[in-house]
């Protein structure tokens, strides 16, 4: 079989914004979600800035019951939860509770970790002597698949159900095994996505690293600089993106709003081989996964209209944008616009993929580019490769038919996806 995949629901839980109309405004108007973060100067982290979604008690109840939530600390599966109910409904798929599970949709959706915080929790409990005072939820908020199977059983799907991990390309790697899963005829539907925990535990090894910003406590909202000159580091983020992939058949049968088509893509390793090692991406790979996910999906370089980039606004910006200039033999004024979410919302580590792939399907939908914030001293080093006009700075209003959007992450593991205006 070879199904074609389109986009029909999106759920977001971002640092600037909650739910798709929260979202869209944002990244249409550059909205920054990045804050000084009380806990990170606390503990004395270099990096005192954070992107941290805001989820109230009375929001997360409209997901989870009292008796869930009683006890609950894990801020990634609270995260994917909502993204991924959000993105259900809004592909109008039913919510109610069946006998029957759903034998044609699954879900998978990624992390890094999960529940790190009630992991921290449990064991000063253990070490304490007061095992029995764990709760009876603690495995469900800490296993890797937590926020899977919170998923499959609030809706109950009835075909995959599992959660990937891949660094920083979890999110578009989830994609790209959902869209290959409905292709092959094996699923109706997916509900594909990721997230990240928040929170110290999860930031304090990078902080460590010295690769978050530490130049920007005083004014977070210009910390997170990708493509600039007077770029310093990452800024430390979390949140979830979900998309429903559904085959086009099924799609049109139901009358359900068609975002953007899924071309394809495609996944590798750069084996940390050459200039890769666990946390640099191999070139050479990066531009064979950008070329191949081309190739799969049937398109012409030329034909990319725009790219969402990683760029995590390190010293690796340069080489990101030399690698897309050389995978796809543009440069300077022929260059497709490019940008880049964590300007505003720093970088949502597993999170980030998904995330970006619903701020990437909304320019598709709505014909827009988003304007990339904290860029005025574009990377001299870059605008060598690209023309300036290509990295915006301003939203612009633009029909674009294709976009590319990658991940790399730690590992040496890369992500291309390419996704397509639909027309019917």
């Amino acid at each position: 079989m070879n199904k074609r995949v389109v986009i029909t629901g999106l759920g977001v839980v971002a640092p600037n914004g909650i739910g798709l109309e929260a979202f869209i405004n944002a990244i249409k108007n550059g909205i920054s979600g990045i804050k000084h973060d009380a806990e990170l100067e606390r503990l004395q982290f270099s990096c005192q800035i954070s992107g941290k979604p805001e989820v109230s008690t009375e929001l997360a109840l409209q997901y989870f019951s009292e008796l869930e939530m009683r006890n609950f600390n894990s801020s990634g599966i609270l995260y994917g939860v909502i993204a991924g109910i959000d993105a259900w409904k809004d592909a109008r798929l039913p919510t109610e509770i069946n006998e029957e599970p759903d034998w044609d949709s699954g879900t998978i959706f990624g992390t890094g970790t999960s529940g790190i915080d009630k992991f921290r929790e449990s064991i000063y409990k253990i070490d304490d002597f007061q095992t029995r005072k764990l709760g009876s939820t603690a495995v469900a908020q800490t296993m890797n698949s937590g926020v899977s199977a919170f998923l499959g059983g609030k809706l109950g799907l009835g075909n995959q159900v599992t959660t990937n991990s891949s660094a920083c390309t979890t999110g578009t790697e989830s994609i790209l095994m959902g869209y290959e899963r409905i292709k092959s005829g094996q699923a109706k539907r997916i509900l594909a996505g990721s997230t990240s925990d928040s929170g110290p535990y999860i930031w304090g090894g990078f902080d460590a690293m010295k690769v978050c910003t530490f130049k920007h406590n005083e004014t977070p909202e210009q910390g997170s600089r990708p493509m600039s000159a007077s770029a310093s580091g990452f800024v430390p983020g979390s949140g979830a993106g979900a998309l429903v992939l559904e085959d086009l058949e099924t799609a049109l049968a139901r009358g359900a709003k068609i975002y953007a088509e899924v071309l394809g893509g495609n996944l590798n390793s750069g084996g940390q081989r050459g200039q890769g090692t666990m946390t640099a991406p191999n070139p050479v790979a990066v531009q064979k996964c950008i070329k191949k996910a081309i190739e799969n999906s049937g398109i012409h370089p030329n034909a990319i209209d725009a790219i969402n980039g990683h760029l995590t606004a390190t010293s690796k910006d340069r080489l990101e944008i030399e690698n897309w200039s050389e995978a796809l033999n543009r440069k300077k004024i022929y260059f497709p616009y490019i940008n880049s979410l964590k300007s505003i919302v720093g970088h949502c580590l597993s999170g980030a993929g998904s995330i970006e792939s619903v701020a990437s399907v909304l320019q598709l939908h709505h014909g827009f580019i988003f304007p990339n914030n904290n860029c005025e001293d574009l990377h001299p080093e870059i605008t060598a490769l690209i023309h300036a006009s290509r990295i915006p700075q301003k939203f612009i209003e633009k029909e674009l038919t294709i976009i590319a959007k990658a991940s790399f992450g730690f590992g040496d593991v890369n992500g291309c996806i390419i996704f397509k205006k639909f027309i019917t």
